[in-house]
């Protein structure tokens, strides 16, 4: 008799312990996991690149080994960086998509390794209406936000830049001319992060996406799109890394003057 009050007893522990992991699991759903310890990795400053600094020392090699998803640019402001799964992929000036080798170097790029506390889904929102929902999201304003939404755009309008020669001019005077490309109908993953507001001159304060679509044949600088349906990932980042160029035009660049209208007009849909 006692043994078997013992066996029922093991039952009945058994039951809570299984109740009490399956609460724990309910908690710990894809809306609210714990926040990890993460970095981003910064190379160079918007400021720099604004100014005309176009070549940097750093590789896509080196590059992967700070982080997995990102945005930048490559030398000589080559193109838009997409950085997706640890694949990078560079949008030509012609709109042409690539995946450049480990050895091309980059000016200015921003990664991280992407690992998301949160997952929504989202429909039938263009540009200002995503940045609406993530700003309902974010803990804080004042720290860093890796994005990424995969979806369908019934409208997606991008730009790219095309590499420039030396002696090079600001960025404004590139983006004056800038190649913006349209695409109906189309399927892909937009990417990029939210960055807090004191990162003025060093990153660009608030949303900053990138484009690729799933068949790699578009892409680029995200200026306006309209989405269908996606699937909006939020990755809290409390850590931020900036790793800064030697070679002589970052150490002679002027970089004393405030060069916000100038990020406004580059980063704007004209």
């Amino acid at each position: 008799m006692q043994s078997i009050c013992k066996t029922e007893s093991l039952k009945t522990l058994s039951r809570v312990a299984v109740c009490v992991l399956l609460i724990f699991l309910f908690a710990c759903s894809e809306e609210d996991l714990p926040v990890k310890e993460q970095t981003v990795v910064q190379i160079s400053t918007i400021d720099a690149l604004l100014t005309g600094v176009y070549d940097g020392e750093t590789t896509l090699s080196q590059l992967a080994g700070w982080g997995d998803f990102g945005i930048g640019t490559f030398n000589a402001l080559d193109g838009e960086m997409v950085l997706l799964d640890g694949t990078f992929y560079q949008v030509k000036g012609s709109g042409e998509i690539i995946r450049p080798v480990g050895s091309t170097q980059t000016p200015f790029a921003t990664v991280t390794f992407f690992q998301p506390e949160s997952s929504y889904r989202v429909a039938e929102l263009d540009y200002a209406g995503l940045k609406t929902v993530i700003d309902n999201h974010l803990v804080s304003a004042n720290l860093f936000f890796a994005i990424r939404i995969e979806g369908t755009f019934r409208f997606m309008k991008t730009r790219s830049v095309p590499a420039q020669e030396k002696p090079y001019p600001p960025l404004v005077e590139v983006t004056a001319n800038q190649p913006e490309f349209e695409t109906d109908s189309v399927s892909g993953t937009l990417s990029g992060f939210y960055c807090p507001p004191f990162v003025t001159g060093i990153n660009v304060p608030g949303y900053h996406l990138h484009f690729i679509s799933d068949d790699e044949a578009f892409g680029g600088h995200v200026l306006a799109f309209e989405m269908t349906e996606g699937v909006l990932e939020i990755d809290r980042i409390n850590n931020f890394e900036l790793i800064l160029p030697s070679d002589n035009d970052f150490l002679e660049a002027d970089l004393t003057g405030d060069l916000t209208n100038e990020l406004e007009d580059v980063e704007g849909d004209r």
